[in-house]
C-alpha cells in the first residue's frame, strides 16, 4: 500500500481544476449589503429629508440655521393647515368605515355567487384599481357637475366622500375575498343548522373568521384615501380641501410652513409605531397559539 502511494500520489483539488471562490463570495455579500443598502436609503430619502426639515429653524429647505422643535409646538397655529388636516382624517375616516362595512358583504355576497357570475362582477370591481386616477377624478366631476342646477353648492365633503368610496371600494373587497377562500365553505350552512339566522350567522360567525381580511383592507383603504390628491382635486370645491390639496395650492410660495414637514414626519412615525405593536401582537398570538 505504501509503495502504490509512493508510485500514485494522491491528486490536488486545484489538479482537478478546483478554484476557490470565497473571496468573490465574501466580495458578492459586501455588494449585495451595500445595494440593499442603497436601495432603503433611496426608498426612504424623502422621508429623512422632511424629518431633517422638520427640525430647521429656517423655512427655507435649501440652508440649515438650526435645531428646533417650535414646528412641532407650532404645528396648528395655522388655521388652514389645520382645517385640512381635519377635513383629511374627516373624509378617509368616513369613506374607510363605510367601504369597509359594505365591501365586506359584498365580498361575502361574491364569494357565494357561482363562478361565471362572480369572474364578471370581479372584472367590474377591478376597472377601478385599473383606470388612472386623473380619468377617475374627471369622470366624476362631470357626474357631479350634472347636478349643479340643483345643488350649486354640491362639490366639497359630500363628493370627495364619494369619490373616496369609489376607488376604495374594491380593496376591501379584494382584501376580504381571499380570507373566505380559506375558512370552511361550509361554516355559514352549519350556523344556520344550529339555528342562528342568515344575518347573525354573518356577523357572529363569518366577519369573526375573516377579521384578518376585513383589518388589512381598513388599513390598505385608509392609506389610499389619505394620500389621495388626484381625485380630491376635481371632486373638492366651496373651500373644502384636504391635506394634499392644501400643500399643492402653497407650492407656488418660496417654501411650504415649516408645520407640515412637523405633522408629516409625526405621522410617519405614529405609523411606525402602529405597525411594530401589530408585528408584535400578532407574533405573540402566533407563539400563544403554538404553545396551546
Amino acid at each position: 500500500m505504501m509503495n502504490e502511494e509512493l508510485y500514485y500520489p494522491k491528486a490536488t483539488l486545484k489538479e482537478y481544476g478546483y478554484k476557490d471562490y470565497k473571496a468573490l463570495h465574501i466580495l458578492w455579500r459586501v455588494v449585495k449589503a451595500l445595494l440593499v443598502i442603497f436601495s432603503v436609503f433611496m426608498l426612504y430619502l424623502a422621508v429623512i429629508v422632511i424629518a431633517i426639515q422638520s427640525f430647521n429653524s429656517s423655512a427655507s429647505t435649501t440652508e440649515f440655521q438650526g435645531f428646533t422643535f417650535d414646528n412641532y409646538l407650532n404645528m396648528f397655529s395655522k388655521r388652514s393647515l389645520t382645517n385640512s388636516i381635519k377635513n383629511t382624517f374627516m373624509v378617509s375616516i368616513s369613506a374607510t368605515l363605510i367601504a369597509a362595512i359594505l365591501g365586506t358583504f359584498v365580498a361575502i355576497g361574491i364569494f357565494y355567487l357561482p363562478p361565471k357570475l362572480k369572474s364578471r362582477i370581479m372584472l367590474l370591481n377591478n376597472i377601478p384599481l385599473l383606470n388612472a386616477d386623473i380619468v377617475t377624478g374627471v369622470s366624476l366631476m362631470l357626474i357631479f357637475s350634472l347636478l349643479l342646477p340643483i345643488n350649486r353648492h354640491i362639490f366639497g365633503f359630500w363628493t370627495i366622500l364619494i369619490a373616496h368610496l369609489f376607488f376604495i371600494f374594491p380593496y376591501i373587497i379584494l382584501s376580504v375575498l381571499p380570507k373566505m377562500k380559506e375558512i370552511d365553505p361550509n361554516l355559514m350552512d352549519a350556523s344556520m343548522d344550529l339555528g342562528i339566522k342568515p344575518l347573525k350567522s354573518v356577523i357572529r360567525v363569518l366577519i369573526p373568521a375573516i377579521r384578518g381580511g376585513i383589518f388589512s383592507g381598513v388599513i390598505l383603504a385608509f392609506t389610499i384615501s389619505f394620500e389621495d390628491f388626484v381625485v380630491g382635486y376635481f371632486t373638492t370645491g366651496n373651500g373644502f380641501n384636504t391635506l394634499s390639496i392644501w400643500i399643492y395650492s402653497s407650492i407656488g410660495k418660496k417654501s411650504l410652513y415649516p408645520g407640515v414637514y412637523a405633522f408629516s414626519t409625526a405621522l410617519t412615525l405614529v405609523s411606525m409605531v402602529l405597525i411594530i405593536l401589530y408585528a408584535l401582537f400578532m407574533k405573540g398570538r402566533r407563539s400563544h397559539a403554538k404553545k396551546n
